[in-house]
């Protein structure tokens, strides 16, 4: 895997691009130098955090053969504070699912993809992030029948 950066500004500015051709724009707060015009690269790392374990959720959900019609996940995290560099410390992730799943096989597929697939979950925890999450299960409405 290779992953290019160039800059994009005359600040922080930067843009990233895969093998592929996917780009993405990463930037800095004033505060920090940057314009604000793009991710930061910790933000990014919660984005890959999510990414990763949803297409875990998705593919074991399949497997299950479990009607998964949405998936929305929340995640908030805290840094270190006052040191550099600040690593994620607290990390927290809300999954909502929406369809008529078995919620004891949301929460297995969940638990394993943070637990034993999820490459950026295990990432954080190595680096000392303590992550937690909960499942949330909302399933379609019935007809009402007349």
């Amino acid at each position: 895997m290779k992953i290019h950066l160039k800059r994009i500004d005359d600040s922080m500015g930067m843009e990233a691009e895969d093998e592929s051709g996917h780009k993405v724009r990463m930037d800095s707060s004033a505060e920090h130098g940057g314009h604000g015009k793009g991710m930061r690269p910790m933000q990014m790392l919660l984005m890959g955090l999510g990414g990763c374990t949803s297409i875990d959720v998705v593919s074991i959900l399949k497997k299950q053969k479990q009607p998964l019609d949405d998936l929305k996940i929340t995640i908030d995290g805290d840094r270190e504070p006052g040191v550099e560099p600040s690593l994620w410390k607290k990390v927290r992730i809300q999954f909502k699912l929406e369809g008529a799943i078995d919620p004891g096989k949301a929460e297995r597929a969940v638990e394993l993809s943070m637990m034993k697939y999820c490459s950026v979950a295990e990432t954080l925890r190595r680096a000392g992030a303590d992550i937690t999450w909960e499942v949330q299960v909302v399933h379609p409405s019935l007809p009402i029948k007349p």
